[in-house]
This record gives structure tokens, sequence and C-alpha cells, in this order.
């Protein structure tokens, strides 16, 4: 099967300015896409995409019937539309504002203004979503390697466990947090744990510091995905031994290099 390209994407772009539209048209030209379907609102792109099925859906923050976040609820609330690649152009900046967007999987966040290299980025990350490629280990075959996902966002580990299948690795346990996961290391071994940062009860760091001070599993390597921006937080996660750190969202090609370094020594 040939390598699925830009060009073959099909895009539904939710834009309610004319202006802004032509803008996002021309940079996805530039990239090779030419199929675009154009809708100004939430009740318009929800029947377009029940007719469609895009690839990819583009929005801007506010429609005249409903924002982005209201779109994007409605698309993981239904089980056949999980995992709708979505990409949200804003200029909205406010970490709370844009914190559920993180945590449901957005392919990208995009700013306005932003660079054709943000667009691009956000285009190879949607064609990794939708692809396969094999994850190169010299320690390890990726269909058994032992994986543990830990997220208390649903939608986030699907995102994660979506990206991971697609680089071969095939054995895969959820925990809702670092208290399950906890719970379940006490009876598995695995060769690696991605967690996010934010959870209740007991959170990415505290899942950190308990596998480092683990006799049993002190050696399994901790990737740890966060929309955190706190500068001290973030110096806490680094000091409880994680291995590395993605933002969310995040791109699966750096998880397929980050994974590479990790797990090859």
């Amino acid at each position: 099967m040939d390598e699925l390209q830009p060009s073959d994407l099909n895009i539904l772009l939710v834009e309610p300015s004319n202006a802004q539209s032509k803008v996002i048209e021309h940079e996805l030209a530039c990239e090779g896409i030419h199929s675009i379907d154009f809708v100004s609102g939430m009740q318009e792109a929800l029947e377009r995409i029940d007719t469609i099925r895009p690839d990819l859906v583009i929005s801007c923050y506010h429609y005249a019937d409903g924002t982005a976040l209201d779109l994007l609820r409605e698309i993981r609330g239904q089980e056949e539309l999980e995992d709708l690649p979505f990409m949200l152009v804003t200029s909205e900046s406010r970490r709370e504002r844009l914190e559920e967007f993180k945590q449901s999987g957005v392919v990208a966040i995009l700013p306005k203004p932003f660079t054709h290299e943000h667009l691009r980025r956000a285009i190879n990350s949607t064609l990794d979503l939708l692809t396969t490629q094999d994850l190169d280990l010299d320690l390890f075959d990726p269909e058994t390697l032992r994986v543990m996902v830990v997220d208390d966002s649903r939608l986030a580990r699907k995102v994660v466990i979506k990206v991971l299948t697609n680089l071969g690795i095939e054995n895969l346990t959820e925990a809702t947090d670092g208290s399950e996961a906890i719970e379940i290391l006490k009876g598995s071994s695995f060769d690696l744990v991605v967690t996010d940062y934010n959870m209740p009860e007991v959170n990415g760091v505290e899942l950190t510091e308990h596998i480092r001070a683990s006799e049993a599993h002190g050696h399994v390597p901790v990737l740890m995905v966060t929309s955190e921006a706190n500068q001290t937080h973030l110096a806490n996660v680094a000091q409880s031994g994680v291995n590395a750190m993605m933002d969310k969202p995040f791109e699966p090609e750096s998880v397929r290099r980050l994974l590479g370094t990790i797990l090859n020594g």
C-alpha cells in the first residue's frame, strides 16, 4: 500500500470568516491539500461530518452557533468519531480555555497567526495518526514490549494508545490514575510507563517517584506527557526521575524518536 500523502487528506474547515478561510486554504494548498469542505458553524459541521467523515477537522474557536469546544465534545461523544483528528486554530492563550482541548487529544493547537511550519507539523501529525510506522529498537521487539499508559482522561489515553499501536506496540495496559497504576505494578512488570502529569490522588511525579523507589520497577523508563506550563512544576517533574517529557498535544513522530532514545539505551 502506498504511503499516505498530504494530498490524500480530506479536510473539513470550520471557519465563519471568509478571509481566514482563504488564508488557511492557501496554506493547505502549499502542502498539496485541495480536498477541503468549508462550513461556517457547528451544526453545519456536524451534518457534514455525518455525510463525508473527513480525515481532519480544522476549526476556529468561535462560531455564531457555538464554539470549537462544543463541537469537539459532540464529536468525542460519538464512539465512531472518538478518534477523528481535530485541529484548533485560535488566538486564545489562556491555559484554562485550552486545557480541555489538550485533554481531548487534539492533534494540534495553532496560534493566530500561525506559520506554515506550524501547519506542516500538524498535518504530519495527522498523517502519523492515520498510518503505521515500525518502531526500530535494538533491545526490544515492539510486539512484545510491555507498556502501561496512565492518564485520568480516557480520550487522552486513547490517543496515546493509538500512537503506540501505530508503532507496532500491542501489549498495552491502561490505568486511570497513578493510584491504579501502583496497584497494577504490584502484580505486573513493564518495559515502559507513559504517564500524564496532572491526575487525582497520585499524580505523574508521585507515580514516577514510586517507580524509582521500587526494587522491582526502579529501572523502568518513564515518559511523561503534560500540558503543564508552570516552570516550578516542570522542574519537579525533571527531578522525579522521568526519562523524557512531551507536551500536550504531542507529535507522534516525537513519540517515536523519544521511545527509540529511551528504549535503545
